[in-house]
């Protein structure tokens, strides 16, 4: 019996150890999938350690993070409630754990999971974005009482896939899938393609079919198109093709034009940042806006809306932020200008009632108003893409638990045109708690001409100087007054100013040491306007620049032409007025002091002329745009002549060189 009892406890010891060990391999497989991005597979792998019982706190974690960044934040929420409970301290798990359940319409319960996240070690990244959040979560009982006169159907090409980003397209209607042979292993689903079908009714198509053999890439996720005006040009995303070893890993744009019917080969967008994700792009109604989503530097935080004007000739100007009006600390996605101009976009950053949201954006007396659309074209899931047939009808995406698949399109008409809301009931009012005091600082300004008379429409941007990046676009009204534009504390900013037939400025503007101390606060909430006043001059044939722009003329060591390095910041500043006014031409004239014979003193400022020419020349700007000009002796600035005595300080004030327009195109 002994013996009987010691065998089954050895066999018992065998099959726990290598159970054990075969938990511990999953775990170790799903990590590594995990860490390669490939979070179905990473899924698959861990639960099997999950089942086991292996490392509970950590592997349920995992599983978690695998469900949010393949886009399945209600899966995560389980998980997320698993790790938790077995113990997990990872920082950010309550953080996710809020935005699943908010996702599942448990608001009190995200809320306290949000206060115990700040309570603790929040991270920068999310620190903003939660207790927005927080201060967000009591409009959101109103929102979810919101309901509207609009009507939705399902559309008939939904499958147990992905669709979205529908766009109505003549008699066709263009979308995105999962529909391709190769299984993108981030999420499980086929990589993304673009297919075409013809319309029959608002709800019903004909048979799918790819759109294009040229666009399309089996290996890639492609979607997300939009079309110039006329249809013969259309821009799109394509990326996350899984491999480590691609040159832009991530998403960007591309550009592809119909030449005979046929696609060309899509090339990268110029205003597309490889560094960043780049997407959901779309053409203002009259072909000179392109919208599109990004996460490249100086942004709000997360995803943010981004516009680049484009030319007559169809080439594309910088990104501009569209500001924090519409950009929060968390993603904005899926631009659409309608006819009318309004912006519909995709937000969980803005007050919601679930993941993304569809909101508007309108410019009203100047300032921009972001309105929720209510229910039922939003839902506690992410709603999104929507584009407009008219006023009262189009289309939009959505992951909502009523679909077939991941995301679904669906067609929404307004059954009573001109009414939008029905009245809410009444709510019932709640004693809040005192907000945290907060302060938000903006600026704004005045643009005059050199004789103080006010200049309206001029183009004012203003620059993120730490990352070079335009945060937001405005212009004048017609006392010449712009703003206001959201600062962040202890941030620099370049405020440059364009208008035609004026010299394109820069001014720095510098939020450093400004902050107000929020002890001094009142109020719970506080707004501080700075003022900036600019003046811009026309540029003149024959007049100095030095006084227009605050540059100072450049010196020179005695006898010597070579750019000293107190005279290259200066011509530096010389580089950037020519690269922001390309109608100007320049000549640098350059001057001796008196020493030396008149003869040699002309070749000496004539060298020093054609010495600063070939610093602003390396520096990019074309030779044709700047002349060098020696004067020699004969424009001295002081009484220092032959023979009279002066100071070194004196005579070095006659070695510069100065700047002064040409010609004015």
């Amino acid at each position: 019996m002994q013996k009987l009892r010691t065998s089954i406890s050895f066999l018992l010891a065998i099959f726990l150890l290598n159970s054990c060990n075969s938990a511990l391999q999953s775990f170790k497989k799903g990590q590594k999938k995990f860490d390669n991005g490939e979070y179905e597979l990473a899924i698959k792998e861990l639960q099997k350690s999950s089942a086991a019982g292996y490392e509970l706190g950590k592997t349920n974690y995992l599983i978690a993070e695998s469900y949010r960044l393949s886009n399945r934040p209600i899966q995560a929420g389980e998980y997320y409630e698993k790790a938790l409970t077995s113990g997990s301290k990872e920082n950010d798990l309550r953080y996710h754990l809020a935005t699943a359940q908010k996702m599942q319409g448990k608001y009190k319960e995200a809320s306290q999971n949000l206060e115990k996240y700040l309570s603790g070690i929040p991270s920068k990244e999310l620190k903003n974005k939660a207790q927005t959040e927080i201060d967000l979560l009591p409009e959101v009982e109103a929102l979810a009482n919101k309901k509207t006169y609009i009507e939705i159907k399902p559309m008939s090409l939904n499958s147990t896939g992905t669709e979205f980003a529908p766009i109505p397209q003549g008699n066709e209607l263009i979308f995105t899938a999962s529909r391709k042979d190769v299984i993108y292993k981030n999420n499980g689903l086929p990589f993304l393609g673009l297919y075409r079908a013809s319309l029959n009714t608002p709800t019903e198509i004909g048979t799918p079919m790819l759109f294009s053999a040229t666009i399309f890439k089996n290996n890639a996720n492609e979607g997300t198109p939009t079309f110039s005006k006329d249809g013969k040009m259309m821009v799109f995303a394509r990326g996350n093709t899984g491999k480590r070893s691609d040159a832009s890993p991530d998403v960007d744009l591309y550009i592809s034009k119909n030449i005979d019917g046929v696609w060309s080969e899509p090339e990268m967008v110029s205003v597309s940042d490889s560094l960043a994700w780049d997407g959901s792009p779309s053409f203002s109604a009259d072909n000179k806006t392109l919208y599109f989503s990004s996460n490249r530097l100086g942004g709000k935080g997360g995803i943010d809306l981004y516009r680049a004007n484009i030319d007559n000739a169809g080439r594309f100007g910088r990104a501009i932020n569209m500001g924090s009006d519409i950009n929060t600390p968390g993603d904005e996605m899926f631009p659409y200008v309608s006819a009318d101009g309004k912006l519909y976009f995709s937000s969980d950053g803005h007050a919601g009632i679930g993941g993304l949201d569809l909101f508007t954006a309108t410019r009203v007396n100047g300032e921009i108003k972001v309105e929720h659309l209510g229910i039922p074209l939003n839902s506690r899931f992410d709603d999104f893409g929507l584009v407009a047939i008219d006023s009262t009808k189009g289309y939009f995406a959505s992951n909502r638990d009523s679909g077939k698949g991941d995301d679904d399109i669906y067609y929404y008409e307004n059954t009573q045109p001109g009414k939008k809301y029905e009245v809410p009931p009444p709510v019932i009012a709640v004693v809040e708690p005192p907000k945290k005091k907060m302060i938000r600082y903006f600026l704004a300004g005045t643009i005059t001409d050199d004789k103080s008379q006010a200049l309206d429409s001029v183009k004012v941007a203003i620059i993120d100087n730490s990352t070079n990046q335009a945060i937001e676009e405005v212009y004048t009204k017609g006392e010449g007054t712009f703003g206001k534009v959201k600062m962040d504390e202890e941030k620099t900013y370049i405020i440059v100013t364009e208008k035609k037939g004026y010299f394109t400025k820069r001014e720095p503007f510098t939020m450093v040491g400004k902050s107000v101390s929020l002890d001094k606060l009142t109020k719970a909430e506080t707004d501080t306007t700075f003022y900036a006043s600019i003046k811009m001059t026309k540029p003149e044939v024959g007049k100095e620049i030095t006084s227009t722009f605050s540059i100072a003329p450049i010196y020179y060591n005695l006898d010597k032409s070579d750019i000293r390095s107190d005279a290259s910041s200066e011509l530096d500043k010389i580089v950037q007025i020519l690269v922001d006014n390309p109608n100007i031409k320049l000549e640098l004239g350059s001057h001796t002091d008196s020493r030396a014979t008149s003869e040699y003193n002309q070749k000496l400022s004539q060298r020093r002329a054609e010495s600063a020419v070939s610093y602003i020349i390396s520096r990019g700007i074309s030779s044709l745009r700047i002349v060098a000009k020696g004067y020699g002796e004969s424009q001295l600035v002081n009484q220092c002549a032959d023979g009279i005595p002066c100071s070194e300080e004196e005579h070095q004030a006659n070695r510069r060189t100065e700047f002064k327009v040409l010609e004015v195109k």
